[in-house]
């Protein structure tokens, strides 16, 4: 939950921020931070694992998130930017960002359009979200395919997590 580290403005890296100036190296092989689009050819130069926002990875780490928070409740905080939190505020604080990179700002931008002024301006484009392979760490932008199932775990998102449901009242009788 650190921000230099694995945190990011949208989710959680797939590699710790660290690596960027400290790579991994292992038998000539050097492994970096690269928060887009892989910065090498090895495994076919469009997987990366080395720092994007993987939204299947987020989901299901949010999912474990409100699991472990459901059973210690308040027992159990841990520190997220200053701030105790027990496991479920935390999954909250996930889900907010990774659902960030489909909000518009007040100008109409949303991050997974990584700046693309005609997602924003153009009534045709303007509500067309892309359900990317992955996003840029640092940016929000879609990267890899545009039409990716498992992004579609969004939608699972946006619905209200287990701990803030209400109970359906009784009906009498």
């Amino acid at each position: 939950l650190d921000p230099e580290e694995f945190l990011s403005d949208y989710g959680v890296r797939s590699l710790s921020r660290y690596h960027l100036k400290h790579p991994y190296r292992l038998r000539g092989l050097s492994v970096s931070y690269v928060p887009g689009e892989s910065d090498n050819r090895m495994f076919g130069g469009n997987s990366n694992w080395r720092g994007p926002i993987w939204f299947p990875v987020n989901f299901l780490l949010i999912e474990a998130l409100e699991r472990q928070g459901r059973f210690y409740q308040n027992d159990f905080k841990v520190d997220f930017l200053g701030e105790p939190l027990n496991l479920e505020q935390v999954a909250d604080k996930l889900r907010s960002r990774l659902l960030s990179i489909f909000s518009a700002d007040p100008q109409g931008h949303r991050p997974c359009h990584g700046g693309q002024r005609r997602y924003a301006q153009d009534p045709h484009w303007k509500e067309l979200l892309h359900f990317h392979e992955y996003f840029h760490a640092e940016t929000g932008a879609g990267l890899g395919s545009c039409h990716q199932g498992w992004t579609a775990l969004a939608a699972r998102l946006l619905q209200k997590p287990p701990h803030q449901k209400r109970s359906r009242p009784r009906r009498p009788g």
